[in-house]
């Protein structure tokens, strides 16, 4: 078994459980599963959370709800009920198979009355099939012959962590009915509460390697079980196959009806067939979007890791959903999509699978009724989007969140951190530019490009004394400093965007004149507005000494506390968490990159200079180690750029360890996303140093010394580009 391929744990540890549920989710981008124990354990957070299913909650306004669990699997050993905590466990290897999407449990268990058996259990969730989950349990009798019960079913009694106290859940669902239609299938209806979304499941439980298998039902309130009942001789092995099927209303008219078609089909079909066509449709994803490294096995799987997690968590199928800060593998953030997913992990599909990067930003066109309402709402014209956004398109970052001692802290990012809207045309046009998806951007990119612009021709201030046009009272990417003026990011961002707009809509008027024509009226794209937008483009405040190229990340900054980080150490917690929300604005340390990413961004209009000399001064006071887990792969890529190769590979390794080695200590909570799309491009942006021309992509390769080879594969504008560096 090659070591860069799988994940694994030979210890269970209890007081790292959640650690590893982040771990070991398992998904399809239908759903994704956390890796919880299928006869769970104490004090677990199991979850299964699905595409767009989304419900009401306190101070959060809306959730992504957890689902009913497909997982439950009993197993009772001469009456005795196994589980992890219970009896003696030897022998114990848990296994992410990042190849083909499986998880394996196998463990010898040696229950109170003395009986052993060796268990296998592994399970997956179909890419061939998003509506189809699996569960294969095999027992063997080792040092007796007696009776095995094996209970596999459904379970509609879950909930999501509240928000206001920790030790308290949330039920979204409300049962309808549930059934038994044979005696070895098992189906649940259930709703949520508010947002009235049918969720139907399906379960069918077969055992073979055995004679005489009684099965029958066990009828528990939103529980419903199949019961297998059978005899297993000493050395004896029988394998349990537990097959499940799901669908909601958002996917289909009859749920009901569709998930008892669905597993009719797979039941006939068998596991052996179900298991082949789900591993062929990984060895396609694979073959397009697998990097390799050689001569660091570390750097390799965490990269094979990180880009499974993000395979699992892209929509395939529904272009009006995205990818949670979270991924569908933790409740932190209840399912809101960020900037995150625009930025850090669009540009790894557009290179690899763009038409799952599409689906991604179509879900910003479909959302554009929503960044409409908001900017209304606030005074502005145009599209405004929202900070954290659901399906809906509104806005949904909370206005306070409690903190674990019971006092509220006021949240700012939905109403100021407004960069958003930029961020997303930004994504657009990189997009267009990596694919030359002309129907996307025609029909749909173009026009969130352009009524974002409006958003910002209408959110710009004119100080009338200096002449010139500020945005004040904003949030950048550093999200220690709020309530600033003259974020330089922010404004540079707007400058690009403005000018990307007039770009867009001259090009729309050259090559689709109608489309051209009726953007500008019902945008009312008037030529006073184009007038206001190059004024803008051309008087907007841009803090940079002019013969240094120093930036200064926003009016004040420097005038702050100059904080020599080293003088916290050692510490285990980020800079806000030791001087608190308001001793982090009095002082020059940054959350996460803010003048850099602006300068990685906009990577091509700033020359060595300019980056050195900023890198020089925001690298120090940026708080790496427990800052925001965007920042390491944003500082590996200028860190090659600018030559600073082993500085880079420092950052690329905090990017790289960020889950599965719990860097910040916050990974049980979920995966972070924005960190693996980011690792992705600090190989290739970084060490790689693709980057596109008028003439295509180039590379230019600033390799670790110890990497022998990197070899990868893009996609340009329908051609598939193979690339293969040596150091």
């Amino acid at each position: 078994m090659d070591s860069t391929w799988v994940v694994h744990e030979d210890t269970f540890e209890a007081e790292r459980q959640h650690h590893s549920e982040t771990i070991f989710t398992i998904g399809n981008g239908y759903l994704g599963t956390r890796g919880t124990f299928e006869e769970r354990y104490p004090g677990d957070r199991q979850a299964t959370l699905i595409h767009g299913v989304f419900d009401d909650a306190p101070i959060i306004h809306t959730e992504l709800v957890n689902a009913p669990d497909w997982l439950p699997f009993s197993l009772f050993v001469e009456g005795q009920r196994f589980a992890m905590n219970h009896g003696l466990v030897t022998n114990y290897l848990r296994t992410l198979h990042l190849r083909t999407g499986l998880l394996t449990r196998q463990l010898r268990w040696r229950s109170p009355g003395g009986q052993s058996v060796d268990i296998t259990i592994e399970r997956w969730a179909s890419l061939a099939d998003e509506h189809l989950l699996a569960i294969r349990y095999t027992v063997t009798a080792l040092n007796f012959s007696g009776e095995i019960e094996l209970r596999a079913g459904l379970d509609g009694l879950v909930e999501n962590p509240c928000a206001l106290q920790s030790n308290m859940g949330l039920l979204h669902w409300q049962r309808m009915t549930q059934g038994y239609p044979a005696p070895q299938i098992a189906t649940l209806h259930s709703r949520t509460r508010t947002s009235g979304i049918d969720l139907c499941q399906a379960v069918y439980l077969t055992v073979e390697g055995v004679e005489n298998v009684s099965y029958a039902p066990h009828d528990c309130p939103n529980c419903p079980q199949v019961i297998a009942r059978f005899h297993l001789a000493q050395g004896q092995t029988a394998t349990a196959t537990k097959l499940v099927t799901m669908y909601t209303s958002r996917d289909i008219s009859n749920p009901a009806a569709a998930v008892l078609e669905k597993l009719a089909e797979a039941i006939a079909r068998g596991y052996d067939a179900l298991w082949a066509e789900h591993v062929r449709e990984w060895d396609e994803y694979w073959r397009v979007c697998d990097v390799v490294i050689e001569g660091d096995d570390e750097a390799q799987l965490a990269l094979r890791f990180s880009l499974f997690q993000l395979l699992i968590a892209t929509p395939r199928h529904d272009d009006r959903v995205s990818i949670p800060a979270k991924t569908l593998s933790g409740f932190d953030y209840r399912g809101h999509v960020f900037w995150d997913t625009d930025i850090f992990i669009v540009p790894f599909l557009a290179f690899t699978l763009p038409h799952l990067a599409r689906n991604l930003l179509m879900y910003r066109y479909h959302t554009l009724p929503g960044a409409r309402d908001k900017a209304r709402r606030a005074g502005y014209q145009g599209a405004m989007y929202p900070w954290e956004s659901v399906p809906s398109g509104e806005e949904t970052t909370p206005h306070w969140v409690p903190l674990a001692d019971g006092r509220v802290v006021r949240i700012w990012c939905g109403e100021i951190e407004q960069h958003i809207s930029a961020d997303v045309a930004y994504a657009v046009w990189r997009y267009w530019q990596v694919t030359g998806d002309e129907d996307f951007f025609v029909n749909y990119g173009a026009e969130i490009i352009l009524d974002t612009a409006v958003f910002w021709g209408s959110r710009v201030e004119f100080n009338g004394r200096e002449d010139r046009y500020e945005i004040n009272d904003v949030i950048g990417p550093d999200e220690n400093h709020e309530h600033v003026n003259n974020s330089v990011f922010t404004n540079r961002m707007v400058q690009w965007h403005l000018r990307t707009a007039l770009h867009t809509l001259s090009w729309l008027q050259e090559t689709h004149p109608d489309k051209a024509s009726e953007l500008a009226q019902r945008l009312h794209l008037t030529p006073e507005r184009l007038v206001h937008w190059q004024d803008v483009i051309d008087r907007i405040y841009i803090a940079q000494n002019t013969e240094t190229g120093l930036m200064e990340q926003f009016d004040g900054f420097f005038d702050l506390e100059d904080l020599d980080l080293t003088s916290l150490e050692p510490r285990t917690q980020s800079v806000q968490g030791l001087l608190g929300i308001e001793g982090a604005q009095k002082v020059q340390v940054l959350k996460q990159p803010d003048v850099l990413m602006l300068l990685y961004m906009l990577d091509d209009e700033y020359d060595q200079a300019t980056k050195r000399v900023n890198w020089d001064y925001y690298e120090p006071r940026t708080d790496h180690a427990f800052g925001s887990s965007l920042g390491p792969a944003v500082h590996a890529i200028l860190g090659c750029q600018l030559g600073e190769i082993e500085r880079a590979y420092e950052h690329f390794m905090r990017a790289a360890r960020a889950d599965l080695h719990d860097v910040r200590g916050n990974a049980d909570a979920g995966i972070h996303a924005a960190s693996a799309g980011g690792l992705w491009q600090a190989v290739i942006f970084g060490f790689a140093g693709l980057k596109l021309t008028p003439q295509g992509p180039i590379v230019h390769p600033r390799l670790p010394s110890h990497w022998k080879k990197l070899s990868f594969t893009i996609r340009y504008r329908g051609e598939t580009r193979q690339c293969s560096l040596e150091s």
